[in-house]
């Protein structure tokens, strides 16, 4: 097993949404340690905010696994090269796509743009987020709140739609939530709020789409170092992120792609509608 940096971080800010080079330390998304075993094999995904963080760490696996991934991001172009190069050289196809997961014709187009590469979709992974840290909530704008709701839940809404057009039975849709959906940070209250809604969302869709053979779960990570981190919580914060778990330390990306493999691939035939917390040993009951 790797060795896990514990606290405290070094101070650092960046603009939002943050860059992965720019991070100190650096995350581990598994470049160096995940084994695939072919439990993915042939199969087709799609995973937002793929570029770095917990997505790249996902798409790793993935296509170690067996699967190609079409990589949707923002506009950080040269972290989401940097996946597809982790794609590629684990000897799969990766495709490339910028743009808003909050506008609903741009997750129809994703969805149009992987059956078109891949010729099917097997994998849906909504993991695309946006987080803001306020001290009140007179500093959140009404815009601010739009955004936050559009980017993470409305998004997951728009493409789990535009997918279950093509998934056949067997596929599976993995949707991120949060240690926030049931122990709300009120510095994150927009973020926190949008995650309890993912949660739900997850467990009603899956009782939708069962009877079509499809399985919709989802992964409530606990703190993970992202560059979500230093691009969005003040300096002080940071230097202490995952302290205030048992474990005493933020999870690196590497740490949730186990989760999303089990519940993207056939292993997992029997969960469907379910929360799987990664979270350091702070309990979601």
């Amino acid at each position: 097993m790797a060795e896990r940096p514990n606290p405290p971080q070094p101070g650092q800010k960046q603009a939002p949404p943050g860059h992965t080079a720019d991070m100190a330390p650096k995350p581990d998304h598994g470049e160096e340690t995940y084994r695939g075993s072919g439990r993915l094999h042939g199969k087709a995904a799609i995973i937002t905010g793929s570029d770095s963080g917990i997505g790249r760490a996902v798409a790793i696996a993935f296509a170690r696994e067996g699967a190609d991934v079409l990589i949707a991001y923002l506009d950080e172009h040269e972290d989401a090269r940097e996946t597809a190069r982790w794609v590629e050289k684990a000897g799969r196809k990766a495709v490339t796509v910028p743009g808003d997961v909050a506008e609903e014709a741009h997750c129809e187009s994703l969805v149009a743009r992987a059956v078109k590469e891949f010729g099917h979709l097997d994998v849906l992974v909504n993991n695309a987020a946006m987080q803001r840290t306020h001290k009140s909530i007179e500093e959140i704008s009404a815009e601010e709140w739009d955004r936050t709701f559009r980017t993470n839940i409305y998004s997951q809404f728009y493409l789990s739609k535009a997918a279950l057009r093509h998934m056949k039975a067997g596929a599976a849709i993995v949707n991120t939530t949060s240690i926030n959906a049931k122990n709300p940070s009120p510095s994150l209250l927009a973020y926190a709020t949008t995650k309890g809604a993912i949660a739900n969302f997850t467990a009603g869709l899956a009782q939708l789409v069962a009877e079509q053979g499809i399985r919709v779960n989802c992964v409530a990570p606990g703190p993970i170092w992202t560059p979500l981190i230093p691009s969005t919580m003040p300096e002080e914060r940071i230097e202490s992120f995952g302290e205030n778990t048992p474990l005493g330390r933020a999870g690196q990306p590497a740490e949730l792609a186990p989760a999303y493999v089990l519940l993207a691939s056939d292993e997992a035939s029997y969960m469907n509608g379910a929360l799987i917390p990664v979270t350091g040993g702070r309990p979601m009951l």
